[in-house]
């Protein structure tokens, strides 16, 4: 036969969608042409396939070979069709049976000597064919991820060799039969942090509602220790959860199986550029906002971010997803994280100490870095004291993430039964029929109004924070001590600048 037809999938956003590899063998001068809006890495399988096959002992045939990557308007790019043009060429100069190429979906960057490579993205190939009972000859290297998908038949090879062997009948691969992943995530733990007893109260709040926070205090207090420890407070991840998550991190090729069911945490520097926040690229990769989904996203040194950089929070905050547009495509991506943020009170960090020489034009222009729309979006604000002596000399005291954890998801477990999401996701009706307190919080909710100037936005975030308060206590309705502990954490630390 002088055509052969295989299947593939190529990677956009959070789909990978189904392509099909022809390849033709034709007369004329020999030449080797891939079509289909294929990128540079994938032409440059011209020279990978023809050292792989020659060096796997077949023979590369002397003719016009034009491999064709349909559907042609959708952008190829990686070595990830390497594998399926190698075969094809095998198959339609007659050297393998292409009998059973429909068999599977073939998927795999070649070396020069024909071992198979590790692709991005094997987890999600499988996720999107999820449902079709699907047979996959993968790398050996990307089976343990791409077998998360319990539904997805995993065929692993090692090298073009082993996956002739298997068409031709003569060595069948045997299907991946690794053991599941199991691993308990194995969080840092609260209680080595000493005092705090606020902030840690406000993690709990903000890790019940899915809520994002502020830490504002001097050097050294213990923030960046907070932050580490918040996953280890939230809900353990469901298994669809736990999927997504992982499918994020496999189009970015950051995945590894021993952070199965763990919680994402991203803490990208301050130097961090905005594409590299909300991704982009020529061809759209995942940045820290979606690498974070169902995870916590910690940004220190709040203020030292470029201003443009923070203002892209802005929008993915309150929706919960991201869409990267650019010239050749547009991809959308997950990105409900839960931001968790720290700064400084002034440049120093010693605003109101003896030590402290910042004037109060620094002082305005540091905390001028922040947009007013950005923090209305935060909803916890708290500060982080210097610890007092004997605080500092003790032992921690706290109590363990674990303990903390319990309450937090049967809290977390109220909300998805009364309303089916995180009271921090709430829309305003909902927050109008499920958020509504007593009459004395009532009461104190329009005095902060009065007093605090607080924008629409604001005062339903206080809302959806009391409501996470209440969750917490086990209490249906809103009570007043509820709602002054949501007011506290919007006006903690005078960040109502």
């Amino acid at each position: 036969m002088s055509l052969a037809v295989l299947k593939s999938r190529a990677l956009a956003g959070m789909d990978a969608p189904e392509v099909t590899v022809e390849v033709h063998l034709g007369r004329g001068l020999p030449s080797f042409a891939i079509v289909g809006l294929a990128d540079t890495e994938v032409k440059e399988a011209r020279e990978r396939v023809r050292a792989a096959i020659q060096n796997a002992h077949f023979e590369f045939p002397a003719s016009r070979i034009t491999v064709n990557l349909a559907p042609a308007d959708l952008p190829k790019e990686s070595g990830r069709f390497d594998l399926a043009i190698a075969l094809g060429i095998l198959a339609a100069s007659g050297q393998i049976d292409g009998k059973r190429l429909g068999e599977c979906e073939f998927a795999g960057e070649l070396s020069l000597t024909g071992e198979l490579r590790p692709i991005r993205g094997a987890l999600a190939m499988c996720l999107a064919a999820r449902g079709e009972q699907r047979s996959f000859v993968l790398p050996a290297q990307s089976a343990a991820e791409a077998a998360l998908v319990g539904a997805a038949t995993i065929l692993p090879a090692a090298s073009l060799l082993e996956v002739c062997a298997h068409l031709n009948g003569r060595q069948a691969l045997a299907p991946w039969a690794g053991a599941p992943a199991t691993a308990t995530p194995d969080y840092p733990d609260l209680s080595d942090v000493k005092g705090q007893a606020q902030a840690k109260r406000a993690l709990e709040v903000a890790a019940a509602g899915g809520h994002s926070l502020l830490m504002i205090g001097p050097p050294g207090t213990g923030k960046s220790m907070l932050a580490v420890r918040f996953p280890g407070l939230l809900p353990p991840l469901r298994e669809d959860e736990a999927l997504e998550t992982a499918a994020i991190h496999s189009l970015g090729g950051g995945f590894r199986v021993e952070n199965w069911m763990r919680r994402p945490y991203q803490a990208p520097h301050h130097t961090a550029s905005a594409a590299s926040l909300v991704g982009g690229g020529g061809n759209p990769r995942p940045g820290e906002i979606s690498l974070a989904h169902h995870g916590v996203l910690f940004l220190d040194e709040l203020p030292e971010f470029e201003r443009r950089v923070l203002e892209a929070l802005r929008e993915p905050l309150e929706s919960g997803h991201i869409r990267v547009a650019r010239a050749a495509a547009r991809v959308d991506y997950p990105a409900q994280f839960q931001l968790v943020a720290a700064m400084n009170p002034c440049p120093c960090g010693h605003l109101g100490e003896a030590r402290c020489r910042c004037t109060p034009d620094q002082v305005a222009r540091y905390r001028g870095k922040l947009s007013g729309p950005l923090l209305d979006r935060i909803d916890l604000h708290i500060e982080v004291p210097a610890l007092a002596e004997g605080e500092l000399q003790g032992k921690a005291a706290g109590e363990a993430s674990a303990t903390v954890r319990t309450r937090v998801t049967a809290a977390r477990a109220a909300q998805l039964a009364r309303q089916g999401k995180p009271n921090n996701r709430l829309a305003t009706k909902e927050i109008d029929r499920l958020c509504a307190p007593d009459a004395a919080g009532a009461q104190l909710l329009k005095q902060a109004i009065a007093r605090l100037g607080l924008s629409a936005r604001a005062y339903h975030r206080v809302l959806k924070v009391a409501r996470s308060i209440a969750d917490l206590a086990g209490a249906e309705k809103i009570a007043s001590a509820h709602v002054a502990e949501a007011i506290h954490y919007r006006r903690a630390a005078g960040t109502d600048f």
